[in-house]
Order: C-alpha cells, then structure tokens, then sequence
C-alpha cells in the first residue's frame, strides 16, 4: 500500500527511490542483513548501508516502510517469488507500445546505471528495439561500468547455408568469441515472440514464413537471441537452431545475472515463458505485464 512521504521524496529519480525503497523494505521488513541484500541486488555492502541511511533521510523509513508514488515494490517481490527471479523492476507505465517502449528504456537504463559497479563481462542480444530504447536513455557512467561488452548473436542462415554457418562456428575466431561467452558475468537481452516485432522484421533477421510455420508447430511462443522456448519455458528445437551464429541456449541460461527488459500485451505470453524456463531471472517489465504475469495463465483448450 502507497502512502504519502517526506516531501523531499519528490526531488529523487524514480530509479534511485525505487532501490532506496526496495532496500529499506528488504532490510527493515524481511530482516535480510546487508551482505546479503549487497548479494542479491549486486550492490557493495557500503552502497547499501548509504542507501538505508537514505532511506531515513527521507522519511521512507518510520516504524514501517512507506512506498512512494508509482514505486511498486509489493507486486515486485510477488513477481520475483512467483518466479524465482533475482530481482523484478516494474515500470509505473500505461498506453501504447511507443509508451510502455519509452517507460522501459528509461527503467532499463536507470537500473544499469545503478547496478554497472565495474569489473561486469556483459553480453548483449542485437536487433532488440527496447534494448535500444535502454541505449538511448543512459548517461555516461563516472567510472567504467563494465570490463568487456561482447555481442551475443551475429546472424542467421538462409536454410542453404546450414553447412557454412556449422564451418564458421568451428573458426579459430569464433571459438574465442565462444570462450567470452563462457567467462560472462551478465547479459542484457529482449524477449521476443512470435510473429516477430514489426522492428525486428525491418531489420531483415526475422526468422522466415517457413521456419516461422516450423516454430508454431513445434510450440514455441517466443525467444531470447534466436533460442525458442514453448509455454512453459522448455527450449523448442529446429532446423533453425542450426543456422544461428550466437550464444547457445545452454550457455546463455548459464550467465549469472540474465536480464530480460520486455513488456506490453503482445509479448506477455513471451514474457513468462522466459521468467518461466529461466531464461532471465532480473526482468524489466510495465504493469500491465507484471499483474498480467501473477495472473494464472490461460488454459489450452483440448
């Protein structure tokens, strides 16, 4: 339940009240030690303790945590028990798709500023348009946020291409790329669904009508870096797998912190296949999509 704060509340970004907030609650109302919070929010255990005594400052903290306006920690931890996820950020944020794009560039690229401590090795998926929107909105980082930045798909082959996309894999410079991946301590990835975005297919590395046809049958709903998954999460195979340049599903799901920035109604089923099979476990979303994903999902009919 929201309820009124110190006035001075007003004059924080939303992004630095939400983790002040979270914090506070973590700490104050579910007795989670500091290290501890440090751990799960990938935090130093000094920037906690500063973001409590902030939390005093002002006002959040009394005799119970008071959660500010459009700040919806509540539904964020239903979502990350729900889930298992790491973390839940959820976006006060309503509309169109243009809207809800604009809302999670802006949460996408606040979360990465306050969580980027340096040393990170970051994967991040290409041709993701609210990845996009999160590049646009971050300012520069005082200190260097992350050690090595290295892209997580680099394409696809047309269907005769199977045995040069299997050549190109076994090159000396694509088993380097492939140990990068190994060594990564992050990845920042869109969640996509199928049919594929308008955006996605502008960019000419949508997947065809015939491999889209396979993909349907074969129960996927949607994707992290050209990896399908079904309803429940569970990795779909087909021949396409076969002709994407990238990451692998099995090392992608072994990143430590996979953060997944996705919302709005058409990539809702997408959206909890992910969370569901695992594929992110820190997940940017609105909140339509969050109250959306604590729903029960729809039974297919028999």
């Amino acid at each position: 339940m929201s309820a009124p704060v110190h006035p001075a509340t007003r004059a924080v970004p939303d992004g630095q009240l939400r983790l002040i907030t979270k914090v506070a609650r973590m700490y104050h109302e579910r007795g989670i030690r500091q290290v501890d919070i440090a751990d799960t929010l990938h935090l130093s255990q000094a920037r906690v303790s500063r973001l409590l005594k902030r939390a005093h400052e002002l006002g959040i903290v009394r005799t119970v945590v008071l959660v500010p306006h459009a700040i919806h920690t509540e539904l964020e931890e239903a979502l990350e028990q729900r889930y298992s996820l790491a973390e839940a950020v959820v976006v006060e944020v309503e509309g169109g798709d243009a809207d809800i794009l604009a809302g999670l560039g802006s949460a996408g690229a606040t979360y990465l500023e306050s969580t980027l401590t340096g040393g990170e090795r970051v994967g991040i998926s290409p041709w993701s348009q609210t990845l996009l929107s999160v590049v646009e909105r971050m300012r520069p980082l005082r200190l260097a946020g992350a050690e090595n930045v290295v892209q997580l798909i680099g394409g696809l082959g047309a269907h005769s291409a199977q045995a040069r996309a299997n050549r190109l894999l076994g090159e000396p410079a694509m088993q380097a790329i492939e140990q990068e991946w190994a060594g990564l301590t992050m990845c920042l990835v869109g969640i996509g669904s199928l049919p594929p975005s308008e955006f996605l297919r502008a960019s000419g590395n949508a997947v065809d009508a015939e491999d889209q046809a396979a993909l349907v049958v074969a129960g996927a709903v949607g994707d992290v870096c050209h990896r399908f998954f079904d309803a429940a999460g569970a990795s779909v195979s087909t021949a396409l797998d076969e002709r994407v340049v990238g990451i692998s599903a099995d090392a992608l799901r072994a990143v430590p912190r996979r953060i997944g920035i996705s919302g709005g109604p058409s990539k809702a089923e997408a959206v909890r296949a992910a969370v569901t099979g695992g594929w992110v476990n820190v997940l940017v979303t609105d909140i339509g999509t969050a109250h959306r994903l604590l729903e029960e999902p729809a039974q297919a009919s028999g």
